[in-house]
Formats: C-alpha cells, sequence, structure tokens
C-alpha cells in the first residue's frame, strides 16, 4: 500500500477531476443583442456547476446583428472552433433565438464539431412570419404580407432577418430565394447537403425550448420546429415535409431519443435567457 499510494492518488484525482468536472458552455446571443443580457444566464450556470467555463461570444453584437447570416457564422465559427478543439469531451451550446440560426450554420460548416448539448432558447428554427417590434425597428411602414417584396431579392437577403423569413403565401419565391434558411432546412438540393447532414447527426442531446407567450416567434412554434402551412394553420415538427424526408436529420435524431421539446407558457422573449423556472426545468440537467 505504502509503495504505490502515488499512483493510487494520481488515478483517484483523474477520476474525481472526470466526475465533477463540467464541459464548457458557449452562450451565442440574438438579434440586437450583446454577451450583457446573458450574465445572468452565466451565473445560473455558474451557481448550479461550478467550475464551468462559460463564454458569450462577444460577435455581431447589437445593430452589428443584422448583418447576413452566412457572415456572421464564419465569425462566430472562426470563434468557436478552437473552444471545441480545447474542450476533449464536448462542449455545450445554447442558443438564444436569432442565435439559434446561426448555430445552425455554424454546426453545419463544422463537420467534426463537439457539441453534446445544442439548446435551442426561443429561437425561429423553422422561420419567421410575424409582425412583431424586431420587425418594425427595420421596416416600420411594412406590413408582413408585402415584405416578401424586399426580403426575396438579392439585397433582402444581406439583411440577417430576411434570410429566415419564411412567407407560407410566397412558396415558390421562398424556395428561390431563401439563401440560408431554405439550403439549412434541405427545402432545396444544394451539394453539401449530406455533410451537412451528418454533422448536425454528431450532436448527441437536441433541447428545444419555447412558448406560446413569447410574442415575438411567430408563430412561436417555430422554436419547436412547426410552421404555418398556406392556410397559416401551424404543422407541428413531425409532419413537417423536411422531417419526413429526414432531409438534414432531425428524423434520426428524434427516432434516437435525442430530441427534447420544454414548454414554458408566461414567458416573453427577452425573458427567456433570464428565467431561473426556464433554467431549472429545460437547461440545468443538460449542462453536464
Amino acid at each position: 500500500m505504502t509503495e504505490c499510494w502515488k499512483p493510487c492518488v494520481i488515478i483517484w484525482a483523474t477520476l474525481l477531476v472526470h466526475v465533477t468536472g463540467h464541459r464548457p458552455v458557449i452562450i451565442v446571443h440574438g438579434i440586437l443583442d450583446g454577451p450583457k443580457q446573458f450574465e445572468i444566464l452565466a451565473q445560473f450556470i455558474s451557481q448550479s456547476h461550478p467550475g464551468t467555463s462559460v463564454t458569450t461570444i462577444d460577435l455581431y453584437n447589437y445593430i452589428a446583428s443584422i448583418k447576413p447570416l452566412w457572415q456572421q457564422v464564419d465569425g462566430f465559427r472562426n470563434t468557436i472552433r478552437p473552444i471545441m478543439e480545447n474542450a476533449e469531451d464536448g462542449v455545450h451550446l445554447i442558443c438564444f433565438s436569432q442565435g439559434g440560426l446561426i448555430c445552425r450554420g455554424v454546426l453545419a460548416t463544422l463537420p467534426k464539431h463537439n457539441v453534446h448539448s445544442l439548446i435551442f432558447l426561443a429561437s425561429p428554427l423553422a422561420g419567421q412570419y410575424g409582425d412583431t417590434y424586431y420587425l418594425r425597428y427595420f421596416l416600420p411602414t411594412v406590413i408582413k404580407s408585402n415584405i416578401y417584396h424586399f426580403c426575396y431579392t438579392a439585397n433582402g437577403q444581406k439583411i440577417s432577418i430576411c434570410n429566415y423569413w419564411n412567407d407560407p403565401h410566397q412558396r415558390e419565391r421562398y424556395l428561390k430565394s431563401s439563401n440560408y434558411l431554405a439550403p439549412l432546412n434541405g427545402e432545396i438540393e444544394h451539394a453539401n447537403l449530406t455533410a451537412w447532414r451528418d454533422s448536425f447527426l454528431r450532436i448527441k442531446k437536441l433541447v428545444l425550448i419555447g412558448g406560446r407567450d413569447d410574442g415575438v416567434i411567430t408563430p412561436w412554434e417555430s422554436s419547436i420546429f412547426g410552421f404555418y402551412d398556406s392556410n397559416e394553420n401551424v404543422i407541428e415538427m413531425e409532419k413537417q415535409d423536411w422531417y419526413l424526408r429526414d432531409a438534414f436529420g432531425l428524423k434520426t435524431l428524434d427516432s434516437k431519443g435525442a430530441v427534447v421539446k420544454c414548454l414554458i407558457p408566461g414567458v416573453s422573449h427577452t425573458s427567456w435567457h433570464s428565467n431561473l423556472t426556464v433554467y431549472q426545468n429545460c437547461i440545468d440537467k443538460w449542462l453536464t
């Protein structure tokens, strides 16, 4: 016993670090946000998982968040990649609102990513079609039924919100003009479809968080991959064409039990990341 105490201590210390350590957490903010808005969420994580490395990416903040999403993806990917490379056991990714779509683009173009839990927090994953205050901020005099005239043009696609504007009454124009959401969802054929799908399938757990009182994501079910049909009836995720075709791997993840939906009523859009109930019920347990 006395001769092997050093090796035994080393082994025990290694096991202790493995058991008590937590994967790094990366937070990607939404439109018109920056790291400051996520200080409370970072505190929640530090309190429930002491010692966890939490990084809120300080990039494309506030008005810069309206730049085209593929441009933002390039910047976020270059910042996120080294964090992943230094995390042997992988990372957790929390992506809020528009940040969820950025995260999808980042992971699609990082074929060797090591994301363990991908947490989408009130994100317009299937698109946006709503006249909210965010939209009025950019286009104050235009009603939602006419926005496609601008969004579905080359100039429109240079603004982030147009990259995921999904007008259910202008399906052909959307498929022809959308250079971000439609390719990500596998709604159009492209050369990267298989590679992006394979990358999506590297995720170990996909957590979808939203609620009916969000007030910004429209329809709110877009946060759980539901969306309008041409009559503005909401079609749930499992009945969407790209889900049934398993176009980007969502059906496969779901069939393995890797997809979790967490629906919380009474939470407005800008409160998701500072609401303790949301954190305790929908986020905390996936950050081990």
